[in-house]
């Protein structure tokens, strides 16, 4: 068993010629008021930090413009996003056919439409990787793969949600033969 207190004397030791680091003093920042004193007043931004961005109408149809342009870019360059999309498309209707209450209804769609925002997310990092990294690398391999596990995961969260709406034993497919027949 080794010896830690031997090492902790010998590192407690002021070495010959060695001086000791002044201490510094805190930042009035990061030092919480006390219960009976004043909050402290935030200080205002020095020169070296850029202004604060306005919110304005005009930034917001920016944003909702911005965002319609990287749909349209992940249907352009992204055939994996397509076939999403697709598979969302057929789906969206049937679990709405299908006679379900609306929360059941809301949460099938809502599986669907995370799968959507997975395979853009996974879509935008693996451009950025090829962008940063064009060379093949084992770290930039792990981060596609992890963001492709990311994407198997919305998938396996779709199929268990739409198998537990859709279970035998739920009053659905009662529902959906009385409906068919007439009754």
């Amino acid at each position: 068993m080794p010896n830690f207190s031997r090492n902790i004397r010998f590192l407690s030791r002021s070495r010959p010629g060695r001086t000791q680091p002044a201490e510094k003093e805190i930042p009035a920042s990061f030092v919480r008021p006390a219960a009976h004193s004043p909050a402290v007043v935030p200080t205002p931004p020095s020169e070296n930090e850029p202004p604060l961005k306005r919110r304005s109408f005009i930034n917001f149809f920016s944003s909702i413009r911005y965002s319609i342009d990287g749909f349209f870019a992940a249907l352009k360059h992204e055939p994996s996003f397509r076939e999403d999309l697709i598979f969302a498309l057929l789906l969206v209707p049937l679990a709405i056919i299908l006679p379900l209450n609306a929360v059941s209804t809301a949460l099938m769609i809502a599986s669907l439409i995370l799968i959507l925002i997975v395979e853009l997310l996974n879509s935008a990092i693996e451009w950025v990787i090829d962008y940063i990294r064009p060379e093949i690398h084992p770290l930039a391999k792990r981060i596609k793969d992890m963001a492709s596990a990311a994407v198997f995961l919305s998938y396996i969260n779709c199929v268990v949600i739409w198998a537990i709406m859709l279970w035998p034993s739920n009053t659905v497919w009662q529902r959906l033969g009385d409906m068919l027949t007439g009754r």
